[in-house]
């Protein structure tokens, strides 16, 4: 299923009201800016991937270590840039007809341990599903009512803080890409998932080809190193836009695409370079109204629609990120996120 399927609107969006746009009517109000430049999206893949490739060269090759050092969180910092630009791919917002672009961003996603068959899947029920209780972690993850916490059993309370804790998003190399984007999805459907088969043997046979020519050494500073960080940035970046200490969850009643987009997801505000490493993807609560913007048009939508203006904020500031693993639960009662300790049981 192609990610460009994931749905952009839904008959149970509010309708317009007197003087701000809602719902359907934003949505709307978005659809112009889809429009892609191929010129504009080859610059910003091509110069991306380029850099890549240069910075982990440089980490690889460079004799002293503290240099080395330099060049693989460099490479880290553009690796997450490049994945958002693969992220705007199977989305369908840049270069959905280029042959050259498929080869390009499938060969990226096996080397890096994201295979698109199962990122496509897991992603897609995330888009859809933003902003609701849910205690499984398909595509996200999960989040619960301080009452659901308080009738968990000690089992329950244990797996649900583990999915949360941030030793999960320090490790996300091995843990999300590693075993939930890659292998768990071929071990429980193997035919399926060729291509999470292709990718281990690309990640691990180019581990393999450098450790040979290197040794542990050009592994580490081309690979594991650069993996580690790039992978522990993504995934808190991702974790903290759907989880953070001002986001509301509607009820499943009342719940609709547009609220989950708008009070379920964050701008994340950074200041320019973070904002350029991270391909905008700050700007998240107009990547989830409408998945089909380019990346680099969203500080555009942003500045041009005054109802996209007040968005809920998170930062990167100690005191945000803290607040983010430590706002674990919805209190239905209080309408706000709670810590374990608020929530009591």
């Amino acid at each position: 299923m192609r990610q460009d399927n994931v749905r952009e609107s839904d008959d149970s969006l509010p309708e317009h009201s007197e003087d701000i746009r809602v719902g359907r009517e934003l949505l709307e109000a978005t659809k112009p800016y889809v429009e892609e430049s191929a010129a504009t999206s080859w610059w910003y893949v091509g110069s991306t991937f380029g850099l890549v490739f240069a910075a982990l060269t440089a980490a690889g090759v460079i004799p002293w270590w503290p240099l080395r050092v330099v060049f693989s969180v460099l490479g880290a910092l553009l690796m997450v840039r490049a994945f958002i630009t693969f992220h705007d791919y199977l989305h369908g917002a840049i270069l959905k007809d280029s042959r050259v672009a498929y080869w390009l961003f499938h060969t990226y996603g096996a080397l890096t341990l994201t295979p698109t068959r199962s990122w496509r899947a897991s992603h897609n029920y995330h888009h859809g599903h933003v902003g609701q209780i849910s205690d499984a972690s398909v595509g996200a993850f999960p989040l619960i009512t301080a009452r659901m916490w308080q009738d968990s059993t000690r089992w329950q309370r244990f797996t649900y803080r583990a999915q949360r804790n941030p030793l999960v998003v320090l490790l996300s190399y091995p843990i999300v890409f590693g075993l939930n984007i890659t292998l768990i999805p071929l071990l429980k459907t193997p035919r399926k998932h060729i291509d999470s088969l292709i990718a281990l043997f690309s990640h691990f046979g180019l581990i393999a080809v450098l450790w040979v020519l290197g040794g542990f050494g050009l592994v580490f500073y081309v690979i594991l190193l650069p993996m580690t960080l790039a992978a522990a940035m993504g995934c808190y970046l991702f974790f903290a836009q759907h989880s953070f200490r001002r986001m509301q969850i509607a009820s499943p009643e009342a719940w609709t695409f547009y609220r989950g987009a708008m009070e379920s997801s964050s701008f994340m505000r950074m200041n320019r370079v973070m904002q350029w490493f991270t391909g905008n993807i700050g700007y998240h609560h107009i990547h989830h109204l409408n998945v089909r913007i380019p990346f680099y048009r969203l500080p555009e939508v942003m500045a041009t629609i005054p109802e996209l203006q007040s968005p809920l904020i998170t930062t990167l500031a100690p005191r945000d990120i803290a607040d983010c693993f430590r706002y674990a639960l919805w209190d239905e009662e209080k309408q706000r996120m709670v810590t374990y300790r608020e929530a009591g049981g």
